[in-house]
């Protein structure tokens, strides 16, 4: 195939969390003298996440007033912080999920997308995350690495919803078989396949060491791959070209 552009999902495949999220809603609750650890603050992300609809006060899920009525359910709610505190906790929240502090890069990514660019493939992401993802992007040193940047606060719709990567192609301008979408999410990211655009799985099934198997036949047509990290994903892009 003669590939133009590579979409990346965000979370857990280009970045990770240095410390899990359930931690950091945790240490933010005790820092407001709730007694809260990982394990609590897991299980009422969890809750919340399952009851809250999709759009709330106008904003899709993980938009800002989604995500300021979840800080509210799980903190006063479920840890009983007083509402009087509730302002305070979603904007140190808001602003822990923006700094570039709370990520870090896996492995290969800045190779990745400079190898890329140097061939004249060009890079988007297709990303279920909040409205704050393109500031996130800039301040890890990203700038216009990535155009089209389709994120599913913004756009209304989020993987695996075919719309998502309809969306992601017109942007580009490219048809469905010059497009490659990578990610680490069996059931999101393979999605992309239903689209007719190759799709590949970053990182081992199920947490469980796999050599790099490329395969084809998926929905479609389109193939489905499976890479070991970004690194191997750079060579196996390149390798097609």
């Amino acid at each position: 195939m003669r590939a133009r552009i590579l979409f990346l999902d965000v979370g857990n495949t280009l970045v990770r969390e240095r410390t899990s999220r359930h931690e950091l809603y945790a240490a933010c609750a005790r820092a407001h003298g709730l007694d809260v650890d990982a394990a609590r603050a897991r299980a009422a992300m969890v809750a919340a996440h399952r009851a809250l609809p999709l759009v709330v006060d106008g904003a899709y899920r993980y938009g800002d007033a989604w995500f300021r009525s979840f800080i509210e359910r799980v903190f006063c709610v479920d840890f009983g912080l007083p509402r009087g505190e509730l302002a305070a906790v979603q904007d140190e929240l808001f602003a822990t999920f923006e700094d570039p502090a709370t990520f870090e890069l896996a492995a290969g990514a800045r190779e990745l997308v400079a190898a890329l660019h140097a061939r004249g493939l060009r890079t988007g992401i297709v990303s279920n995350w909040s409205a704050r993802l393109p500031r996130l992007l800039d301040r890890l040193g990203f700038g216009a690495c990535f155009e089209p940047l389709v994120c599913s606060a913004l756009v209304g719709f989020e993987k695996p919803d075919p719309r998502i990567f309809a969306l992601a192609l017109e942007r580009a301008n490219v048809g469905a078989g010059e497009a490659l979408h990578a990610g680490d999410d069996e059931r999101n990211d393979s999605a992309a396949a239903h689209s007719g655009i190759h799709a590949i799985l970053v990182g081992p099934p199920n947490g469980s060491a796999q050599p790099s198997t490329p395969r084809s036949g998926g929905p479609r047509g389109a193939p489905v791959a499976r890479v070991d990290d970004l690194n191997a994903l750079r060579a196996y892009i390149l390798a097609l070209r």
